[in-house]
C-alpha cells in the first residue's frame, strides 16, 4: 500500500478500536487520577500580556438576526471588537462551585468540560493592537503577544491579510481529553474543534462579521503561523502537553474577504515566511506533573496530519451546498428580544433532563431548519466542504409529531445511498405538517425511549429529553477517496452541528447536551446499518433541564478587576 493508503487504514483501524460496545468500553485508565489532572489554561511565561475589556454584555444584536444576512451592521475591527469576539467564542461563561472545588465553564462546549482547544489571533496593526501573533487566555480574558512584528514585516502582514480582517487559529491538546477518556479522546478533541469553529462564526455574526475556514492550510503551515513548532517555546514541557494544529479562520466584515473560494486570498506560504522573521516570546506552561501515553492517539494524529494542498480535495461531483436550501418563508417566529450575546453565554451542557418537558413540532422544525446550509448564514457558511452528516432522531416528546425513529437528511444526494443502507422495513414517509423543504422521514412510529437510553451508554438523559439523535456520517468511502485527514473534518462537522443544537435549544427555552459516550454498533443496529459506509460520530439530546441545587454559579469574570467593565470603555459601533 502507498503511504496515503496506510494512513487511511490506520484511521479506520483507530475508529474501530475506539468504539464502545455493550460488553466493553474503549480503552481508558478506568479511573480519574486527580493528582495529574491537566491545567485547563495554557499560558506562555514571558509573553507580553494585553488585557481586553469585557464588553459582550453591552452588545445589543438580536439572536434571530444572526440568520438574516445583512441585518447586523458590521462594527469596525479594533481591539475592543476583537475582545468581544474572543469573549463570545472562547471566553468564560460562568464558574461552578461545589464545596471546596471551583471550575470554569466556557462559551465553547467541551467533552467533560476538559477544553483541549486553544485559540490564537494573527493581526495586522489596528487600533489598540500591534501587529503580531497572540494567544488567548480565557481565564484572564487577555491576549499573550507571542510574536512581535514591526516595520517592514508589519506592513507585509497587513498586505497579506484582507482589509479589516484577521486570523483566528485553533489548536488541540489531546492529553486534556485523554486524561479522562483514554484512546477515544482524539474523537472528542475533534468534536471540540468543531464546536470552536462554530462559536467563532456565531461570535463574528454578532459583530456583523463573517468567518471562513481556510481549507488549504496544511497542519505544518498552521503550526508555523501559530508558533506551535518553535522548540524554544515547548521544549521544556512534556510531549503530551504540546498542541496539535487544527485550523485557521479568516474573520472580519464579509465585504473585505473578496471572492476566493479556496484560501480566501491568504498566501499561507508568504504569511509563514513573514512570521518566521518576527520576534517570538513565551514558554508554554506544563499542564500535568505526570502523563499516561496513549500510542493509539499518537498514531491517528500522525495519520490524519494534513499535508500541503490536501484541504481542497473533493470527491468527484461534490459541490458546496450552501445554495441548496431556500429560506423558509413562513418559519415560526423566534422571540425577537433574545439577545445573541446573552444566549451564547447562557448555553450550558445539561446534566439531567426532567422526562416530562415537550416542545412543539414547529419548534422542532425550526431547530432542524438551522442544520441546513444557506449562503451567508452562520454557521454553515464557514464550512468549505460538502456536508456529510445526517441525523437519526429518537422523537420522544414533540407535540404534533408521533413518537418514533426519524431520519433527517442534510444533503439531497445522500438519499439514494442512505435508504438502501437502512432496514428494508422502514416506512420512509413524510410527517404530516412537516415543511416541504425539510428532508425529514418517519422510519417507524413507537416508543424509543429505552433504545435511546441503551445506545447512549445507558444514560437516562437520552430518554428523558424531547428528542435525542445520533449524527450519521458518510464515512469510509469519503475518507478513502479524500484522504485520512478527512477523518478529523467529519468530527468537526459534528461539532458545528452540535453547537447549532445547543443554541437553538436555549432559544427554545430548553437545554441540551452532547453525548460522546454511546455504543457505536448497537446504534447502527437500530438503523440496520452494516459495514463502515455510514458511522455515528456524536449523539445529542435536548429537553427540560434539571439543575443540581448543590452547585453554586458565579459570574464568568467575577475574579477580575471591575475596571475591565467600566462604562468609559467604548463599545464598537457599526460603520
Amino acid at each position: 500500500m502507498t503511504k496515503d493508503q496506510n494512513a487511511v487504514e490506520a484511521v479506520l483501524a483507530y475508529h474501530r478500536r475506539t468504539k464502545h460496545h455493550l460488553h466493553r468500553y474503549a480503552a481508558s485508565l478506568g479511573y480519574l487520577d486527580w493528582a495529574t489532572q491537566p491545567d485547563p489554561f495554557r499560558t506562555f511565561v514571558g509573553a507580553e500580556r494585553v488585557e481586553l475589556p469585557l464588553l459582550a454584555d453591552r452588545l445589543d444584536t438580536a439572536y434571530p438576526d444572526l440568520y438574516l444576512p445583512g441585518t447586523v451592521p458590521p462594527v469596525p475591527l479594533e481591539r475592543n471588537s476583537v475582545a468581544i469576539l474572543f469573549e463570545l467564542a472562547l471566553g468564560l461563561s460562568a464558574w461552578k462551585q461545589y464545596k471546596g472545588s471551583r471550575w470554569a465553564l466556557r462559551c465553547n462546549p467541551s467533552s467533560g468540560n476538559l477544553h483541549p482547544t486553544e485559540g490564537y489571533a494573527v493581526v495586522a496593526e489596528m487600533p489598540g493592537l500591534s501587529a503580531g501573533v497572540y494567544h488567548y487566555v480565557s481565564r484572564d480574558h487577555i491576549l499573550e503577544r507571542r510574536c512581535v512584528l514591526k516595520g517592514q514585516a508589519a506592513r507585509q502582514l497587513a498586505g497579506l491579510l484582507s482589509p479589516s480582517s484577521f486570523l483566528v487559529g485553533l489548536s488541540s491538546i489531546h492529553w486534556r481529553e485523554a486524561w479522562k477518556y483514554g484512546e477515544r479522546a482524539f474523537r472528542y478533541c475533534q468534536h471540540d474543534a468543531g464546536h470552536a469553529i462554530a462559536t467563532v462564526r456565531y461570535a463574528a455574526a454578532s459583530l456583523g462579521w463573517s468567518a471562513r475556514l481556510i481549507a488549504d492550510a496544511s497542519d505544518a503551515a498552521i503550526a508555523a503561523v501559530l508558533g506551535l513548532d518553535r522548540p524554544e517555546s515547548f521544549s521544556a514541557i512534556a510531549e503530551e502537553d504540546r498542541e496539535h494544529p487544527d485550523t485557521l479562520l479568516l474573520v472580519g466584515p464579509s465585504h473585505s474577504f473578496g471572492d476566493s473560494e479556496e484560501s480566501e486570498g491568504i498566501d499561507i506560504a508568504k504569511l509563514r515566511d513573514v512570521l518566521s522573521e518576527g520576534a517570538w516570546a513565551g514558554r508554554a506552561n506544563s499542564l500535568s506533573s505526570a502523563h499516561v501515553r496513549w500510542p493509539a492517539i499518537d498514531a491517528v494524529a500522525k495519520a490524519t496530519w494534513q499535508e500541503d494542498g490536501a484541504g481542497t480535495t473533493r470527491r468527484p461531483g461534490d459541490t458546496v451546498l450552501v445554495d441548496t436550501f431556500p429560506a423558509w418563508p413562513d418559519r415560526p417566529a423566534v422571540s425577537s428580544h433574545i439577545n445573541a450575546a446573552r444566549l451564547i453565554r447562557q448555553r450550558r451542557s445539561c446534566l439531567a433532563l426532567d422526562g416530562t418537558t415537550s416542545i412543539s413540532a414547529g419548534t422542532f422544525y425550526v431547530m432542524l431548519d438551522r442544520l441546513l446550509p444557506r449562503a451567508g448564514v452562520p454557521p454553515w457558511d464557514v464550512w468549505p466542504w460538502p456536508l456529510h452528516l445526517h441525523c437519526g432522531i429518537f422523537v420522544h416528546r414533540v407535540r404534533g409529531l408521533p413518537s418514533g425513529l426519524y431520519l433527517f437528511e442534510r444533503s439531497p444526494g445522500v438519499h439514494e445511498r442512505l435508504r438502501p443502507a437502512l432496514r428494508a422495513d422502514f416506512l420512509w414517509t413524510r410527517p404530516k405538517g412537516c415543511p416541504e423543504h425539510l428532508p425529514l422521514f418517519t422510519l417507524v412510529e413507537g416508543d424509543f425511549r429505552e433504545p435511546a437510553q441503551v445506545v447512549s451508554c445507558h444514560q437516562e438523559i437520552a430518554a428523558d429529553g424531547a428528542f435525542s439523535l445520533g449524527m450519521i456520517a458518510e464515512f469510509a468511502e469519503s475518507i478513502r477517496t479524500t484522504g485520512a485527514w478527512w477523518y478529523r473534518r467529519l468530527f468537526w462537522e459534528s461539532g458545528v452541528l452540535g453547537q447549532v443544537l445547543y443554541l437553538e435549544a436555549e432559544a427554545a427555552g430548553i437545554r441540551s447536551t452532547g453525548i460522546g459516550c454511546y455504543f457505536d454498533d448497537p446504534f447502527h443496529d437500530v438503523l440496520g446499518l452494516r459495514g463502515d459506509s455510514f458511522q455515528s460520530l456524536y449523539h445529542f439530546t435536548a429537553g427540560g433541564p434539571v439543575d443540581d441545587p448543590r452547585l453554586m454559579t458565579l459570574p464568568p469574570y467575577f475574579h477580575l478587576d471591575g475596571a475591565r467593565r467600566i462604562d468609559e470603555v467604548p463599545v464598537p459601533t457599526s460603520e
